[in-house]
């Protein structure tokens, strides 16, 4: 019964038999048979059939929810009778959004040295993705934004706050600032990510507080192309002070803290708020406490800023000296 709610759960993700079945590593036969065994053991019908997979039906979504639930809580089984005096075994599935994901290492680091039977699956998803895979018992914990968008039905420890910098080309920045407001920053052409990703929603409610409502020039997914975007472009981002310690700036391009308004938030661990706690979930935040992450990452970060010419205090960050 486990193996065919697996199946079931694999066919919700993928939304296609033979994607289904790929992903569980066997053939699309078996995969297609051991869903019909389950209505036939059930009495219900689960899955709309054309030629290929169409949806589920009503009874359908009622045991895939079911089926999240049990094998979530088989896991967590599994994990449970390892302990205590054994060590942890199993697989840690860890959702964070992208401008946080330079900081998971300082997480996950500890955290396999302490658990080495633990494998780590890192997938780099929006906050509401997280949100659905925690609900859907598809991962077990994440790392995303902790107090500007609600959460539901989850634990939450901070790491770090986020703060917002305009990155730019020097060329174009105006001399002997320490600093720059979002309504300047809004009369520049700029690069910013999507409008699923929370980050980028953040700097929309900040530019319309300064009386702005944006129009990019481009959007992407991926901070990575925003950087090169901004290198190799005419454009500028908004960016979280975390990711400047990704590179050194090059001499070209400038970052400055964007201010008026000032804008902080907090991301941190998230987690199923059921009863007992995923172990792994457990592991991990043990791991950020006795690492003492929510001390040592701002400091990382402060560090990080200051090789690219940016002080850092605990109320704001300007720049060291002129352009």
């Amino acid at each position: 019964m486990l193996r065919k709610f697996q199946y079931l759960m694999a066919l919700s993700r993928e939304r296609h038999f033979g994607r289904a079945a790929i992903a569980c590593n066997v053939a699309q036969p078996t995969l297609s048979n051991a869903i019909r065994q389950l209505e036939e053991e059930l009495r219900v019908p689960i899955v709309e059939r054309g030629h290929r997979f169409l949806k589920f039906t009503p009874e359908g979504e009622k045991v895939l929810e079911y089926a999240r639930r049990i094998c979530g809580d088989f896991d967590s089984l599994v994990q449970d009778l390892g302990a205590p005096g054994q060590e942890l075994s199993g697989q840690l599935r860890l959702g964070v959004i992208p401008t946080a994901l330079p900081m998971v290492a300082h997480l996950v680091a500890p955290f396999t040295a302490r658990h080495p039977g633990i494998k780590v699956s890192i997938v780099s998803l929006s906050s509401r993705q997280i949100q659905r895979g925690l609900d859907n018992f598809e991962l077990d914990a994440g790392v995303t934004y902790l107090d500007n968008e609600p959460l539901t039905g989850v634990r939450m420890q901070p790491l770090y706050s986020e703060r917002y910098f305009l990155l730019t080309h020097r060329d174009t920045a105006p001399a002997d600032r320490a600093d720059i407001t979002w309504a300047e920053a809004a009369r520049l052409p700029l690069c910013l990510l999507t409008p699923d990703m929370q980050n980028r929603r953040i700097a929309d409610s900040a530019f319309l507080m300064a009386g702005h409502k944006v129009e990019p020039v481009m959007e992407t997914n991926s901070m990575i192309n925003i950087f090169t975007a901004v290198q190799h472009g005419p454009w500028s981002s908004i960016v979280p002070g975390q990711l400047l310690g990704l590179m050194r700036l090059p001499d070209d391009l400038i970052a400055f803290p964007l201010v008026t308004p000032d804008v902080t938030y907090v991301v941190g661990i998230v987690y199923a708020d059921r009863s007992p706690v995923v172990p792994v979930a457990k592991a991990l935040t043990a791991v950020a406490s006795s690492e003492k992450l929510a001390s040592r990452i701002p400091l990382l970060v402060k560090e990080a800023l200051a090789r690219n010419g940016i002080l850092w205090t605990a109320t704001r960050a300007t720049r060291s000296g002129g352009v």
